[in-house]
């Protein structure tokens, strides 16, 4: 046991412990039960100990039994344990080696020496290398080495098997192919300076040919050898004789060599290696390797001037030392010229906390070995700011992880170009006001601030459609560009104004002090209400506001400008030119649109939409000669719901396509029914949203309504609002085309109420208008009602359309159509909408037949 290594775990029982256990279990004392366990447990535990003294006893022999020299290392390259052999051969004790590094037993390893051996041995293959052993009276002899993984004292090591090549009488042969096969530059030399060997690359990189003499040629005065920085060496300074004077290894030494009589120029990567005499102990021979670094040399210089004309540089942290070390491209684009040796001073060159940030991203990278960037502030040595990033990352290739590098690189351009756009994606391009996405930033960080009392105003332009269509785009962007002048005038420096698109705007401001918001508003509408004067043209537009405040009317951003945008339109559908702050009938509405909205999706589902049916009556007969659909909701939770407020509703919502569809389908069914019942004569009048006709192929809709009744087109009326008059031309006379091939008959509904345009009216195929009982009503005794049904009957009939007078309610209403000659009409003078049954019995028996004359 006594020659097992000084740091390994023994597991054994010592013999205190097992006398203490033994008397336990010869206690008469003590319960039988108690005596017998613990007789149990020491008997375990000493025939474990046994087997562990045998298996450590097979370890010893098997190890002390190899005859070459083992070596159990650690990988950082501590000797854990090395066998008889070993110490024999390099005459030390156990004591001298075990737990020293391997340069003890082998000083002329080069730096990073365990790095190919730790490569091969991770992709699982050994690792075979020849090097110079030193014994313990300093006298060297060579070895070949055979490193492989193993496992021991639980966790994975490195075993070093060492084999002496002094007596083999091939070493030189071996030797000499090594140096052959390699491409760099391989001269060895004896202790005197005198070429014993020299390679076939070396030959080519120094320009020898064959048969010249390579003591002549390397010995002459051809050469002229500088340092990396152009100064001339002397024979003294020249890496091989420094190897030989010193002992000591010279590495990566970087010379230029010039040959006076060809003029060639090379730089040159040189290592010397000094070779020991294995009984002197001195060196009598070097081993150069050396490389053609010229292009590299080259390109470095030309990286240094890119470095300088990139405004780049690199940077170095040596934890170890505390040293940073800085190139001449990273003092450029921090402007220093002088001394920044230490990293507080490296971390003075960035203003405020940005030196503070360096500092800790430092820290954190060598905690947890990640990379940072990080974009800082300096001031330069002629007192201008500029920014700068800073990478780092711990260098990969340093054993001791001391090591932290990184680049400096000037990005205040790169920062200018940054904030304009920054700038530009935050700014509506056309008024230059704040926009949609900066303003919500805006008002989450005010939500989110210690005190988020503040007021959205969202402003709407009212009439500016009429506008920007009747003078064109070109006049409209410019007076959006005007209001969002004065609403910077109206506003000041009390908030912040943004355009969400269109005509509408929003204005933030904080509570300062009391009704500030409203003092706001009004100052707006003054603004916005004075003429405007574009293009030698003079108009006057209005604007409508609502306001909403936090935290009363909301807590989150799209909540304040959601309830903000109901209380604008609240104030624009009582008047122009008003503001309208957000209220709880306000807030009950939403709610009630929202409960509709959730009902409505479900109406078809659950069976709750009807068909009533009003019937249209000739004006002159009283015969019933056709009815128009009217769709009704009874909810269980809303009960029956006013047709305008829900068709309303679903025609925001776009529910009124699903709707329209089933209204169309479901009075198709009902006029099949009537046939089948023996009414024939009856044509049933639907009414189709603008949704709808907008929808993917209403034309393909209405077929399979009507394929699916069995019935003609004829017998189904569809009644448009004249919104579609406007829309896209061709579209509109494709549809209205495809419908009429249908044999379905084509109206206009409510005729004269909204955009009335003629010059459609003559080139759609249409059959017929329908007269809107808005201008019914004063009639026959207001002068401009009646006006309005005749030019609307002259209309019709010199176009050949029918015509369909709606809201008919007194008898003089009647007769004046008649004497107009509008031939049909509806309304509570004949009856209300009807359910199919009460409606086929007024078939049977008209009421107003008696008016016939």
């Amino acid at each position: 046991m006594k020659d097992r290594p000084a740091h390994a775990t023994t597991h054994v029982p010592n013999g205190e412990l097992q006398s203490e256990l033994g008397k336990l279990a010869a206690d008469p004392d003590s319960p039988p039960e108690t005596r017998q366990l613990i007789a149990k447990a020491l008997a375990a535990w000493q025939e474990t100990a046994a087997a562990y003294d045998a298996a450590e006893r097979r370890y010893r022999g098997l190890f002390d039994a190899v005859p070459d020299p083992v070596s159990i290392i650690d990988w950082d390259g501590t000797v854990l344990d090395m066998n008889s052999a070993g110490l024999r051969l390099f005459g030390r004790d156990r004591d001298m080696l075990v737990g020293k590094p391997i340069e003890t037993i082998n000083p002329d390893l080069p730096r990073g020496h365990l790095i190919p051996v730790l490569d091969a041995l991770g992709r699982g293959e050994s690792y075979v290398i020849e090097v110079t052993n030193m014994r313990a009276d300093g006298t060297r002899f060579p070895v070949e080495v055979h490193s492989a993984s193993i496992d021991y004292e639980g966790a994975q090591r490195i075993v070093a098997v060492a084999r002496d090549l002094s007596s083999r009488a091939d070493v030189e042969r071996r030797y000499a192919e090594l140096i052959e096969s390699v491409d760099n530059g391989i001269v060895v030399q004896d202790g005197e300076g005198r070429v014993v060997h020299i390679n076939s690359a070396a030959m080519r990189i120094l320009g020898l040919m064959p048969g010249d003499s390579s003591e002549a040629a390397l010995t002459s005065g051809r050469w002229l050898v500088v340092d990396e920085h152009g100064r001339p060496l002397s024979p003294s300074q020249l890496p091989p004789q420094v190897a030989r004077s010193t002992g000591k290894m010279v590495e990566s030494q970087i010379l230029g060599v010039f040959r006076t009589d060809t003029d060639q120029f090379a730089w040159l990567s040189v290592t010397v290696i000094p070779k020991f005499h294995p009984q002197s102990g001195k060196p009598d021979q070097t081993l150069s390797l050396f490389n053609d670094v010229t292009a590299l040399k080259r390109d470095s210089a030309m990286f240094q001037r890119v470095q300088s004309l990139a405004t780049i540089g690199a940077w170095e942290f040596n934890q170890g030392n505390a040293h940073v070390y800085l190139t001449d491209g990273a003092r450029g684009v921090l402007g220093r010229s002088g001394n920044l040796d230490s990293l507080d001073m490296f971390c003075d060159c960035f203003v405020g906390t940005d030196a503070l940030r360096l500092a800790a991203a430092i820290d954190k990278a060598y905690d947890d070995g990640r990379a940072f960037s990080l974009d800082l502030r300096t001031i330069q040595s002629a007192g201008a700011e500029c920014w700068v990033r800073v990478q780092g990352e711990l260098d990969r290739k340093d054993p001791s992880g001391q090591c932290l590098t990184g680049t400096v690189s000037d990005i205040s351009e790169r920062k200018l170009v940054e904030d304009t756009l920054r700038k530009q994606a935050r700014t509506d391009p056309l008024t230059g006001l704040l926009n949609r996405d900066a303003i919500l930033d805006e008002l989450q960080a005010y939500l989110a601030g210690a005190s988020p009392k503040l007021a959205v105003l969202y402003i709407d332009l009212d009439r500016f459609k009429i506008i920007n269509d009747v003078l064109g785009h070109n006049v409209g962007d410019r007076l959006l560009c005007a209001v969002a002048e004065r609403l910077w005038a109206a506003v000041g420096n009390r908030g912040l104004c943004a355009r969400l698109g269109g005509d509408e705007f929003l204005v933030l401001c904080r509570l300062t002090k009391p009704d500030i918001h409203i003092e706001i508003a009004e100052a707006i509408l003054s603004e916005i209400a004075r003429p405007f004067r574009i293009e030698q043209e003079e108009f006057s537009v209005s604007a409508s506001i609502g306001i909403t405040e936090s935290p009363r009317d909301g807590c989150d951003a799209l909540a304040l400008i959601q309830n903000a945008d109901a209380a604008m339109y609240d104030s624009k559908r009582r008047a122009y030119n008003g503001w309208q702050s957000y209220t709880d009938d306000l807030a009950r509405r939403q709610r009630d649109r929202l409960q509709v909205d959730f009902q409505m999706r479900g109406a078809l589902d659950n069976n709750e939409l009807s068909l009533l049916y009003q019937p249209q009556v000739d004006l002159r007969t009283g015969l019933v000669v056709g009815a128009e659909a009217l769709m009704r909701w009874h909810n269980s939770q809303l009960g029956v719901m006013r047709p305008d407020i829900f068709i309303s509703h679903a025609e925001s919502t776009g529910e009124i396509i699903r709707l329209g569809a089933w209204a169309l389908r479901e009075a198709c069914m009902q006029v099949r029914r009537w046939r089948d019942e023996g009414h024939n004569t009856v044509r049933v009048a639907v009414n189709v949203s603008y949704r709808q006709f907008l929808a993917d192929d209403l034309a393909g809709t209405v077929e399979a309504a009507l394929s699916a009744a069995g019935i003609p087109g004829t017998a189904l009326e569809l009644e448009f609002t004249e919104r579609v008059l406007i829309e896209d031309e061709p579209d509109t006379l494709r549809i209205f085309a495809q419908l009429r091939d249908l044999g379905v008959m084509l109206s206009i509904d409510d005729f004269g109420e909204g955009y009335s345009g003629l010059n459609y009216l003559r080139r759609l195929p249409i059959h017929g208008l329908k007269l809107s009982q808005l201008f019914l009503q004063g009639v026959p005794t207001n002068t401009s009602d009646v006006a309005v049904c005749q030019a609307v009957s002259g209309i019709a009939r010199s176009l050949g359309l029918g015509l369909v007078a709606e809201g008919v309610e007194n008898e003089a209403q009647r007769r004046f159509l008649v004497d107009l000659g509008v031939p049909v009409g509806q309304g509570y003078l004949f009856a209300p909408a009807l359910s199919p049954d009460d409606f086929i019995q007024l078939l049977n028996t008209p009421p107003y037949a008696k008016h016939g004359t």
